[in-house]
């Protein structure tokens, strides 16, 4: 199957050199993606416990409508994507973040931080962004594999500015 992603998406033949570096992200993936979800998850139980912030939304939490699907199928945790909100200063939140990146990517080595609102769904009716839960106030962050305790202080710091 991988390598018909591959063929698919690079064409046939791959430069040796290009093929060496795919073996050596397809061998680390299993580790980096077990960091992602573990950093995630404590992220999320920090948001989630946090005066400033009303709403996380990452399946993991009781109160998500999937929750219960996400325990059968995700036993070990998934999904390092997530948002949350709470602070009408949104903006002010992210410009603050020093580790995290502020670009719509996802699941990339470095946390990454997007006001959805305002970039990835700018082009929604008003209709549309309630329907998907996006207000002006909801921040979606890629938790990376960064140290957790550098994660969560960032996090903090830019919480304490709003």
């Amino acid at each position: 199957r991988i390598r018909a992603v591959i063929l698919r998406d690079t064409g046939a033949t791959i430069s040796p050199f290009n093929a060496f570096i795919l073996l050596q992200g397809l061998e680390t993936l299993s580790l980096r993606v077990e960091r992602h979800v573990a950093n995630a998850l404590k992220v999320v139980e920090y948001l989630s416990k946090h005066p400033k912030v009303t709403k996380v939304n990452h399946p993991a939490l009781p109160d998500h409508p999937d929750h219960e699907l996400y325990k059968k199928y995700f036993p070990k945790g998934a999904g390092s994507i997530f948002t949350f909100g709470g602070q009408e200063a949104a903006w002010k939140l992210i410009d603050s973040l020093e580790i995290f990146s502020l670009l719509a990517n996802v699941a990339d080595v470095k946390s990454l931080v997007i006001h959805p609102y305002t970039t990835t769904h700018s082009q929604m009716t008003p209709e549309e962004l309630a329907g998907q839960h996006i207000t002006p106030s909801t921040v979606r962050l890629s938790i990376g594999t960064e140290y957790i305790d550098d994660i969560i202080d960032d996090l903090d710091q830019a919480l304490a500015k709003v």
